[in-house]
């Protein structure tokens, strides 16, 4: 039996019915339990009696009766995925409440299935990130297999909508890191391409490759589609490599790769856009420059920001860089912190 427990209600926890809360913290407790205790006043928030359905917020405090001793809980187990694929998505999980799951993506795991993605990828493993909830939660939107870095999930249709309603209207923000070849002149500034798939279906990659073509000749193009990537060059290594900020005002395929490669400087470890020479001369081209530090591609999902659709509240998030991204930053001597998280608004961009 445990004694009296003051907890406190966590940021990352979010806003939340106190019964749901109350579970996720203690599996063990019944709805009936919870109630009871509520009714007693023996579970009081902020000194004062609470009900079941009442809502708390981060830095509230909760009193929590003496609960009868549990095994600790096992990890969540879902039907038809492996333990460790379970705990690898949970422990993408950057942020969580009782409508959205913020996830920071590893590189190497489709966010859907398709041709050649295999079984496992994102869609296929969020049977382990109801945590408790009834039902699976749903991708907003996407990242390419390779590119890592935040993925916004919804817990229930009504949020899914509201989310992707404020993507389509661009009420949402997304910024992404990036290491691309050469340096771009000028350091900051928008690329307009627009953007169509590329025919047939050969060894080459057409008809999985998107082709930019110029505004001017749009025309000519009536599947093209209007496209639009900001970019800001936060950091710079001699002439051979860049560190970019990029900001898709457009949600388009491929569309941050294939912008950067059209303007010369395609994305390190990118081989469908950047080609396959293994040296890049200063020249932009080349989307490898040899050794270890350019076998993957150098594409993150750095930072979100959003209206919370429920409470209205602005929300952002960073995610950390992966492991080989995180290595290329070491080797370069390049620290996060040195470089604004949003220089489009810091420099009077926005």
């Amino acid at each position: 039996m445990s004694g009296v427990q003051i907890l406190t209600v966590s940021e990352d926890e979010g806003e939340s019915r106190l019964d749901r809360w109350l579970k996720r913290r203690f599996p063990q407790l019944t709805q009936g339990q919870i109630e009871k205790m509520c009714r007693t006043g023996q579970i009081r928030v902020e000194g004062a009696r609470a009900k079941a359905a009442d809502r708390i917020a981060p830095g509230e405090t909760v009193r929590i009766p003496p609960l009868p001793d549990a095994e600790a809980p096992a990890p969540a187990r879902a039907e038809g995925i492996r333990p460790a694929d379970a705990k690898m998505i949970q422990d993408c999980v950057l942020w969580k409440d009782e409508h959205i799951i913020v996830l920071n993506k590893p590189p190497g795991l489709p966010s859907q299935g398709g041709s050649g993605q295999g079984d496992r990828h994102v869609d296929g493993l969020t049977e382990a990130l109801k945590f408790g909830y009834k039902d699976r939660p749903k991708l907003v939107h996407r990242l390419d297999k390779d590119t890592s870095g935040i993925l916004l999930l919804a817990r229930t249709d009504r949020i899914a909508r509201a989310l992707s309603e404020a993507l389509r209207h661009r009420l949402t923000r997304k910024i992404y890191w990036a290491v691309v070849a050469g340096v771009p002149h000028p350091r900051q500034g928008s690329v307009k391409f627009h953007l169509m798939k590329a025919p047939g279906h050969g060894r080459g990659g057409e008809g999985e490759k998107m082709v930019c073509i110029h505004p001017a000749k749009a025309k000519d193009h009536p599947e093209a589609k209007r496209s639009q990537t900001d970019f800001f060059t936060l950091w710079f290594l001699g002439t051979r490599l860049s560190w970019m900020a990029l900001e898709p005002v457009t949600g388009r395929t491929h569309q941050l790769r294939a912008h950067m490669a059209e303007i010369g400087h395609p994305i390190l470890g990118d081989g469908k856009y950047g080609g396959g020479g293994a040296e890049n001369q200063g020249d932009g081209w080349g989307a490898a420059i040899g050794g270890d530090i350019s076998k993957k591609l150098h594409l993150h999902a750095r930072r979100i920001g959003f209206e919370h659709p429920i409470t209205k509240k602005p929300m952002v998030f960073t995610a950390p860089l992966p492991e080989h991204m995180a290595r290329t930053w070491k080797a370069l001597d390049w620290k996060e912190g040195d470089v604004p998280e949003d220089p489009f608004e810091a420099f009077g961009g926005r």
